[in-house]
């Protein structure tokens, strides 16, 4: 069966896994999320030092073994210090398109497990106090969250638990349309992640394997640069994240996006040709780009010395690292392009190793 089989299910787990609040470095609530939902579905998960969830799937064949990841992390922020009127001044996890932090809502992680509402504003935030609301640059400087309790100095909030080092998460906000738009921050890249799931998933209920063996690879840190950086053992790795969408770039939210080269160099040729004629075989609808302002799992294995071919797909994802849309088929297209990269057939093999 093709992905569009398993809409419900990879609605319902785009849903979950926004539900979960993941800014790097703070993968306890995803985490715990994904080893359920792998459980449930008869695989068993490592948990890494590093906080990254493995799962290693036999194939139908030796000779060779293959890597797929996605990461799980999202953007965020964290507390650096609190003013002495209370605004709860932060530094930025990953790299956001800031102003769009504007007036959206977030949760404080406090020390001692309290966890409380706020809202990102700008110092200059109200068009009847200040003159240059409107025209005011959104920067870490001239920003701060608001929190929904009655605080009103540095004291207040340290009193709170609020303090420097606590995780601020934003709500994604997620909604699917009837016409299978997927409006939500972070399908950067949990969109890739439910692809891996799906994947996952199909083997589960079609009674499916690979044809070689494989490690499933949920990273954290990818958003700051090295989350795949600790893989090891496999001869090839393909990354499953977003596909980049405008500025000259020919890949749309319905599409597959496979990507020839980002900022970082060109991905692997054999392995890029390989995926575009798996894709036209299966008529799989897909683009193949050249993002100038990219990195991925791959770049960050390569950087870590990691001697593996690499190749990188995804959904293509519109207005990125800010209020992101995605199509349904797209998300599909990622999914089976992912399916055919891995040659799921049939086996009387159980799941893991």
């Amino acid at each position: 069966m093709k992905a569009e089989a398993y809409r419900e299910f990879i609605v319902d787990t785009l849903r979950e896994l926004m539900s979960a609040d993941s800014p790097t470095g703070f993968p306890d609530q995803v985490n715990r999320l994904l080893k359920e939902k792998l459980s449930g579905m008869g695989f068993a998960a490592e948990e890494s030092n590093k906080r990254l969830i493995k799962v290693s799937v036999r194939g139908r064949k030796q000779g060779l073994r293959r890597a797929v990841s996605a990461h799980t992390d999202t953007l965020g922020a964290m507390v650096r210090g609190v003013d002495a009127d209370g605004k709860i001044r932060f530094t930025c996890i990953g790299g956001p398109v800031l102003p769009t932090f504007d007036g959206e809502y977030c949760r404080v992680y406090a020390r001692g497990g309290k966890v409380y509402t706020g809202t990102f504003l700008c110092d200059s935030c109200s068009c009847h106090v200040f003159d240059d609301a409107g025209k005011r640059e959104r920067t870490e400087k001239t920003m701060y969250v608001r929190l929904d309790e009655d605080v009103r100095s540095a004291r207040d909030a340290e009193a709170l638990g609020v303090r420097t080092g606590c995780f601020i998460a934003l709500d994604p906000k997620t909604e699917v349309t009837e016409s299978g738009y997927v409006k939500s921050r972070f399908l950067d890249d949990k969109a890739g992640s439910v692809c891996l799931l799906t994947a996952l998933r199909r083997m589960e209920k079609e009674g499916l394997c690979p044809e070689y063996d494989t490690d499933f690879y949920f990273t954290n840190y990818e958003e700051t640069g090295h989350g795949a950086a600790s893989i090891s053992g496999a001869d090839e790795l393909l990354a499953v994240d977003m596909g980049c969408v405008g500025g000259g770039l020919s890949c749309r939210e319905t599409q597959v996006s496979v990507c020839a080269k980002d900022s970082r160099g060109p991905y692997d040729h054999e392995m890029v040709e390989r995926l575009i004629s798996l894709a036209e075989a299966a008529g799989i609808d897909y683009a193949v780009d050249v993002y100038p302002h990219y990195g991925s799992d791959v770049s960050a294995a390569w950087s870590a010395g990691a001697n593996l071919k690499g190749g990188l797909i995804g959904p293509g994802v519109h207005a990125s690292h800010g209020m992101e849309r995605t199509h349904l088929t797209g998300v599909y297209a990622a999914a089976d392009l992912l399916c055919a990269y891995l040659g799921l057939g049939k086996s009387g093999k159980g799941n893991n190793d």
